[in-house]
């Protein structure tokens, strides 16, 4: 297991209002930003339009990570890398042509990053191991922040690991991630944390991005 540990606090519980503002609060202590692209459509919310994306992404202090929750991620996902993602992610559950998407992404600049609804089985998407540069486990049914992490996908967690094996490929979760939470994630593999509610909803955010990562690091 890589001792490396990655905290990208994602920017659907913080306060939309003074979006620059807090981000800047946890810029410092945090390895990227997760912006959480929702359509209304694929997942029952709406977060960003890509214009307003777009504009997040190029004034973001710290690389940004885009979690595209679209049904029309095929089209859209290249523009992502294009705008300047330093990460793309899209689901399986609604890419058309996995291979090619990612590929687009990746040669347009930015890391490839494939995501796993809850109820979504890894086996079939071993074959993409060498067109991702990481997986995305997701430990609660996108849509929403808030959510309680859900201990039954731990075991999906060590398989990914596992199929992982020596290769340079990040393993992201996200979904209640929390001081309570996380250390479980890192046992069964996990280096890369998408905390949303844990951090913005907190009186300190990024004391709390640094009480995650120390945490995770104990765990490491």
């Amino acid at each position: 297991m890589t001792c490396d540990i990655r905290i990208t606090p994602s920017i659907l519980n913080a306060d939309r209002a003074h979006l620059s503002d807090e981000i800047a609060r946890i810029a410092a202590v945090s390895d990227l930003i997760h912006l959480d692209v929702m359509d209304n459509i694929f997942v029952p919310n709406f977060t960003f339009d890509f214009d307003a994306a777009s504009a997040i992404i190029k004034a973001s202090p710290i690389p940004i990570d885009s979690h595209l929750m679209v049904t029309d991620v095929d089209e859209i996902a290249i523009a992502y890398a294009q705008a300047g993602s330093a990460s793309v992610t899209i689901h399986v559950e609604a890419c058309q042509d996995i291979r090619n998407t990612t590929r687009g992404i990746r040669a347009a600049g930015a890391r490839a990053a494939i995501a796993l609804k809850p109820g979504t089985e890894i086996d079939r998407y071993e074959e993409y191991l060498d067109d991702v540069d990481m997986f995305l486990i997701m430990t609660v049914e996108p849509g929403f922040g808030g959510q309680s992490f859900i201990d039954a996908m731990l075991p999906k967690i060590e398989r990914v690991r596992a199929l992982i094996g020596d290769r340079p490929i990040w393993l992201q979760v996200d979904g209640g991630i929390s001081l309570n939470t996380i250390e479980r994630a890192v046992d069964a593999g996990a280096d890369t944390f998408v905390a949303g509610s844990a951090v913005f909803n907190s009186s300190d955010p990024a004391a709390m991005v640094e009480s995650l990562r120390k945490v995770a690091l104990k765990g490491n």
